[in-house]
């Protein structure tokens, strides 16, 4: 039976990963551990963009609700935090994922280990640091009668943004799982629930296909239950072990999505469109634009997803870049947050 929520008290906390990739010891041991050939390599996977305390500054202007922020860090931390704050709790790699398996460059053994974190409530909310809230949520938001909000949209498997791989390693796990005609069946008013408006279309063309063939990813702050992350590790700990076992990006590897699929196919969410949420690829043209910075400051979203690209390659433009995206997030989070010193 899945887990209700009995009134708007009850403890939902936040989760979200950083590193910092100027920092010297970081580096020292990064180097340590790979080499030319890997592609990790790639700066693209690390750089900062030094708008973090944005996230924070939202936080505490837009979700005020929340119980606990569970900071994970290789043991780097930002200058400005201030680590004492009552709803802070500084996670080292070190304290969640099993030694044998560290040190870490790699997000997906951080994310699929989530659930060990010490003190985590069942119900939680996963941030990537280029996850922005951007105007005032609500807990139903998130959660419904105690299910995360979701929607389940039916996709056709893509490799773009160099995860395919992973996607489809959870797809295969799923699969061997879930039958997909039951869970349907089990679940069909949130399969086909008009919230989803002309993405249904999707859930119908796909309908014929024997299997999971994949899901629409919104790329924003994810709800999970906790006891999702228990019961995958029940069924899969080989899988999710070989994956914690990867210091860098693997094609073995799964991600935090085979929870959220879980939780779709067992139908442990309540659905919601995504109309408030958007998701950017960032490059120069739209930065300089303005549309990006639109985006952020029309009121229009209220979760937004800045990912990073190859397309920004130099260090001038990786500086224009981040000024503009900083120079916007001052428009709407100008004042400092009790977050920061």
């Amino acid at each position: 039976m899945s887990p209700k929520i009995k009134n708007m008290n009850t403890e939902i906390d936040f989760v979200i990963l950083w590193v910092d990739n100027t920092d010297p010891e970081w580096l020292l041991e990064y180097n340590k551990f790979s080499d030319d050939h890997n592609n990790q390599k790639k700066k693209v996977f690390y750089r900062d963009w030094d708008n973090l305390h944005y996230i924070f500054r939202a936080f505490e202007k837009f979700t005020p609700w929340v119980h606990k922020i569970y900071f994970v860090t290789w043991g780097h931390m930002p200058p400005w935090m201030n680590i004492e704050h009552p709803k802070l709790n500084i996670v080292n790699h070190k304290d969640y994922i099993n030694k044998k398996y560290l040190p870490v460059f790699n997000a997906n053994p951080l994310e699929i280990n989530i659930h060990k974190i010490d003190g985590l409530a069942e119900h939680f909310v996963f941030f990537n640091d280029d996850t922005f809230l951007t105007k005032p949520i609500v807990k139903e938001r998130f959660f419904q009668n105690g299910l995360p909000r979701d929607m389940l949209v039916s996709n056709a498997l893509s490799s773009s943004a160099g995860v395919g791989h992973f996607v489809l390693n959870n797809l295969e796990i799923l699969n061997r799982n879930f039958n997909k005609k039951e869970a349907i069946k089990q679940n069909t008013c949130k399969c086909f629930n008009p919230q989803y408006g002309f993405y249904l279309f999707r859930n119908l063309a796909l309908l014929p296909w024997p299997r999971f063939t994949g899901f629409v990813d919104p790329h924003q702050p994810q709800p999970f239950l906790k006891s999702t992350f228990q019961e995958v590790w029940e069924r899969e700990r080989e899988a999710l072990e070989q994956t914690s076992a990867s210091k860098f990006r693997a094609c073995s590897d799964v991600n935090q999505y085979l929870f959220r699929y879980w939780q779709l196919a067992k139908g442990t969410f309540a659905p919601i469109s995504m109309k408030d949420s958007r998701y950017v690829t960032l490059n120069m043209l739209d930065l300089r634009s303005g549309k990006i910075s639109d985006i952020i400051i029309s009121g229009n979203y209220s979760m937004v997803c800045l990912n990073d690209s190859d397309s920004i390659q130099t260090e001038e433009e990786f500086d224009e870049a981040k000024k503009i995206i900083k120079d916007a997030f001052e428009k709407i989070l100008p004042n400092k947050s009790s977050f920061e010193i």
